[in-house]
């Protein structure tokens, strides 16, 4: 049955003894960021939000998906930029430097696990921080991108508006109509950020990855995840196929609830930090 207080003695005990000298195998979702400030796409429901993303198909073949992409991105990014990594982070980037998680997948785009300390990470669906180019394949800095775009709209005043998922923000039609998209400055072509769209798949290098990673472990854990985007599901469901045990905290249900050995309904920037504490190296 799930503890009235998931941060009692006796429930991060049954964590503790659950997973002492294992070698863990962490996943992290949405719910590791959002109390940096960086919105997700679901919440506690697990239902999307209202707005839906941006798909990969999308993005490519609409001029006008892209500007309105852009032009949202630009006002977005120096908010996101300026996230930092929240007791979430620091706590996991603790348990990796003590020996007890031995790397971190992750579903998130901001790099804050990175920023935390954290040395073996995977960005499953890559990173904001990075743009491509879709004509011959050069990558860009995000701030670079940033100043591009700032002077293809020399008149163009970004002004606040409210934050959106992936260093998105939420503008009216009227603003976005007016935005003039920068091209790559090596051949003209289309700039993506270099982050996996809905609807595009995770390069199989990095899949491949991932699934020698969950070979491996002793535990997975996944931390602040809904898991309804199949990406990070499937390692969760392989870790339960062959009898790796999962711990799951997350606020609100996740598809993989039924393959947990442990469930906890909490904030992980109180829950992890609190289970560190309790935990010593493998």
């Amino acid at each position: 049955p799930e503890e009235a207080d998931p941060l009692s003695p006796t429930h991060l005990d049954r964590w503790a003894e659950a997973f002492a000298g294992r070698r863990v195998l962490v996943l992290s979702g949405a719910g590791c960021s959002t109390p940096s400030g960086i919105p997700d796409y679901r919440g506690p429901t697990g239902r999307l939000r209202r707005r839906r993303p941006m798909t990969f198909d999308t993005f490519r073949g609409s001029e006008a998906a892209r500007r309105r992409y852009w032009a949202r991105a630009v006002v977005g990014w120096p908010r996101f930029a300026a996230a930092r990594a929240n007791p979430a982070h620091l706590a996991l980037a603790d348990l990796e430097a003590r020996g007890v998680v031995t790397g971190i997948v992750t579903q998130n785009v901001d790099g804050l696990h990175g920023d935390a300390g954290s040395r073996n990470v995977v960005e499953l669906h890559g990173s904001l921080h990075a743009v491509v180019c879709l004509g011959c394949g050069r990558r860009h800095r995000r701030s670079d991108v940033q100043s591009w775009m700032l002077a293809a709209n020399p008149t163009w005043e970004p002004t606040w508006a409210a934050a959106a998922p992936d260093g998105d923000a939420h503008l009216p039609d009227d603003r976005i109509d007016t935005f003039v998209v920068a091209p790559c400055p090596t051949c003209g072509g289309i700039l993506k950020p270099d982050v996996v769209f809905f609807g595009e798949a995770v390069p199989r290098p990095r899949v491949e990855r991932v699934r020698a990673w969950v070979d491996a472990c002793e535990a997975l854990w996944v931390v602040g995840s809904s898991l309804a985007v199949f990406s990070g599901y499937r390692f969760v469901r392989r870790a339960a196929e062959r009898g790796i045990p999962v711990g799951i905290v997350n606020v609100g249900p996740t598809r993989g609830d039924d393959l947990a050995t442990l469930r906890t309904h909490a904030d992980v920037a109180a829950f992890l930090p609190a289970l560190a504490r309790r935990l010593s190296p493998a």
